[in-house]
């Protein structure tokens, strides 16, 4: 089966996403800082400092993501609820970032989001409850184990 290409190709994905993210936000952080720009009164120092920040947080959840799947690929397992948990968080995020970027970047960026949600869709299909796990053998013995 394909899974295990698909876990590692959307790990690299992941990656250079947040290689990307970084990178705009460091340049939209440097903008605002040398412009001096300011939103409502805001400071512009907090402003920069807040974007850099957001591109930290953002670019570590993403290699976080990109690290279960690597994991999830080289042991040819499911991730465990915490796996399960972010790579879910981010298959959520990319669908709803793909629905606002339509409008604000069109459809090439809508069109990417949608296939790294594709991909983690997959992913998380592909790798679902094993055989044998306590997940099965409860919906095996039905209401009654209850």
């Amino acid at each position: 089966m394909a899974r295990r290409p698909v876990a590692w190709v959307a790990a690299i994905v992941l990656l250079l996403e947040a290689i990307g993210v970084v990178f705009v936000n460091g340049v939209l952080a440097t903008v605002v800082d040398n412009q001096q720009m300011s939103l409502a009164g805001l400071d512009p120092g907090a402003m920069s400092t807040g974007t850099w920040v957001t591109g930290g947080v953002l670019g570590f959840f993403l290699v976080l993501c990109a690290a279960v799947l690597v994991r999830t690929a080289v042991r040819d397992r499911a991730p465990g609820r915490t796996g399960r948990f972010t790579l879910t968080v981010c298959a959520v995020a990319h669908a709803v970032l793909g629905a606002v970027s339509v409008g604000l970047l069109g459809w090439t960026a809508f069109a990417f989001m949608m296939v790294v949600l594709g991909m983690l869709v997959l992913v998380l299909v592909a790798y679902g409850p094993e055989r044998g796990s306590r997940d099965d053998s409860a919906r095996a013995e039905g209401p009654a184990a209850a």
